[in-house]
């Protein structure tokens, strides 16, 4: 999917080093990548289901146990290509 004329902005939630960055300027969709990795994989989202999505997100981090943090995509692409 090429995005020309996608306007991206960190997203306030991030941390000063993982930060998820979205694009949401374009008619129809809202897109969602890494900012390590600007030239590597996105999501897309439209923009009636993008609100749900991040819900989602949130309840699911708010639901794991204290002291921990979800896997980096790096770690989950690590675990892909040793598996």
């Amino acid at each position: 999917m090429v995005l020309t004329g996608a306007t991206w902005r960190a997203s306030t939630r991030s941390g000063s080093t993982d930060r998820v960055e979205a694009a949401d300027n374009l008619p129809g969709v809202v897109a969602v990548r890494d900012s390590k990795d600007r030239q590597g994989p996105m999501l897309a989202f439209t923009p009636s289901t993008w609100p749900s999505s991040v819900d989602k997100v949130k309840r699911a981090l708010s639901a794991a146990p204290a002291g921990t943090e979800p896997p980096t995509p790096s770690a989950r692409q690590r675990a892909r290509t040793t598996a």
